[in-house]
């Protein structure tokens, strides 16, 4: 394709010249002033194994993503509400010859019934996930289960922002999309090695390659704003899956002016019948995962990077550190599973994949507030027209936070009237009166305003 060029990635990768420590260091020196790197410094980046470097790629992550995002941690939830699928991923338990998966497409019911729970739970935010089946759910489905649970009201609460993963469509029906009131459109391309792809995708409509690679363009031209990309780590060498995306995410930026709101970094998990995923070609250590998303934050720093729960709590405490801005919570990776236990033996049978983390939300607010992290549920860029280009602008020069702290403390203050456990209120409250305080006129005034507002009995406060 175009803008993956694998030869030129593959002898970036092979070049001994980036080996060079004196040459790795400027540009962690250069990667403070926030301004993005090219491919070349990316992967010098990549091939760093001196301790020490590695060390200050990691300062600098952590330094770079406060800069623009502060201490914020966007939380979210995945509803799925079908493992019906037309595709074989040999990587996936929804693949269509797995015979063992539970099949199962929620109805509208069933989808106000989980929305229910997450809104009882707190969430703000929900990523709507599906199979690819030309008429299960269907795209008119979709947008009644979108419609279903942005009607979802529970004594103030609700979802106000609906991201949406599901398969590639075309520019019109990305337009019939955009216009359920959606927020991000992500669609992870899951390996940019062509010959990868192809032995992963053996059959079904998601063999297309350049299909599911342009699907981005076109959610662009249909005027959907923002869009998420990533890549399912394992399936070939991460150095040039990392640099393929950062390839995918500059086209982007080129082309349109604005690169991808969101990048997810998933790493392949044991997943039901699904063989590639007990023993993945490439497995990731930890220390190359820590590794690559220090890189993509330097590389891409107006972007959002997404942390799943399929990490184990400790290693998510340690991404938090190098670049992560949005991280799911209280996942289920099944349809119908938020009412069903996390350890029932049916959602087993119907999972996407298998999670490290377990924890509930209110565990994890709780030990974002210990760790010095501002648990976020604000929404109000998505309704204050602040998406593609004009969030773009105010995330590249580091003007996000002047909007971003306060929206999050007026909600992060609405969760914890409402939703937090005594244990966390306890944490939360002092937490949030010393980020009240690092504020400076005349922000803290006005947010000290919302606030009060908030504890008053208004809802949804931001601006």
């Amino acid at each position: 394709m175009e803008f993956i060029k694998e030869e030129y990635i593959q002898s970036l990768i092979e070049d001994k010249g980036l080996n060079d420590q004196s040459y790795q260091r400027e540009i962690i020196e250069k990667a403070k002033n926030a301004k993005g790197l090219s491919l070349k410094e990316s992967a010098a980046l990549l091939n760093i194994e001196d301790r020490e470097t590695l060390e200050e790629l990691f300062h600098t992550a952590k330094e770079v993503k406060e800069k623009i995002y502060g201490n914020r941690l966007v939380l979210f939830a995945p509803l799925y509400i079908t493992n019906i699928c037309v595709n074989n991923c040999l990587y996936c338990a929804f693949r269509r010859d797995n015979k063992e998966l539970k099949r199962k497409t929620l109805t509208l019911d069933e989808i106000r019934e989980e929305t229910e729970f997450l809104v009882k739970q707190g969430h703000k935010r929900i990523l709507l996930v599906a199979g690819e089946h030309p008429k299960k759910p269907g795209l008119d489905f979709v947008g009644k289960a979108i419609d279903t649970m942005y009607k979802v009201h529970i004594n103030g609460g609700n979802i106000r922002r609906i991201n949406v993963n599901v398969a590639p469509l075309t520019v019109d029906e990305f337009k019939t999309l955009k216009s359920f009131g959606i927020g991000t459109y992500q669609c992870f391309q899951e390996t940019y090695h062509y010959e990868t792809y192809m032995k992963m995708h053996p059959d079904g409509p998601k063999r297309d390659f350049a299909w599911r690679l342009y699907s981005m363009d076109r959610a662009l031209q249909a005027g959907i704003d923002d869009v998420g990309i990533g890549v399912l780590f394992g399936l070939t060498d991460y150095k040039f899956e990392t640099l393929a995306m950062l390839s995918h995410a500059f086209n982007l930026d080129e082309k349109y002016g604005i690169g991808p709101h969101t990048i997810s970094v998933p790493r392949l998990e044991p997943a039901l019948n699904a063989p590639v995923s007990e023993k993945p070609p490439f497995a990731v250590d930890d220390l190359s995962f820590k590794k690559l998303v220090a890189v993509i934050r330097l590389a891409v720093p107006y972007t959002g990077i997404i942390l799943s729960t399929r990490e184990r709590p400790e290693l998510r405490r340690e991404l938090f550190n190098l670049g992560v801005s949005q991280i799911s919570a209280g996942s289920r990776t099944s349809p119908g599973a938020y009412k069903e236990s996390q350890e029932s033996l049916e959602e087993h049978q119907m999972e996407q994949f298998q999670l490290g983390d377990h924890r509930s939300l209110d565990e994890v607010v709780r030990d974002c507030c210990q760790l010095g992290y501002l648990p976020s549920f604000c929404t109000a860029c998505y309704r204050s027209s602040r998406t593609g280009d004009r969030f773009m602008e105010l995330a590249k020069t580091g003007n996000i936070g002047k909007l971003c702290s306060p929206n999050a403390i007026s909600t992060f203050k609405e969760y914890i009237l409402e939703y937090a456990s005594e244990e966390t209120k306890k944490v939360a409250l002092e937490f949030l009166l010393n980020e009240i305080e690092k504020l400076e006129e005349p922000t803290k005034n006005k947010t000290l305003k919302m606030v009060e507002r908030v504890d008053a009995g208004e809802r949804d406060v931001f601006f």
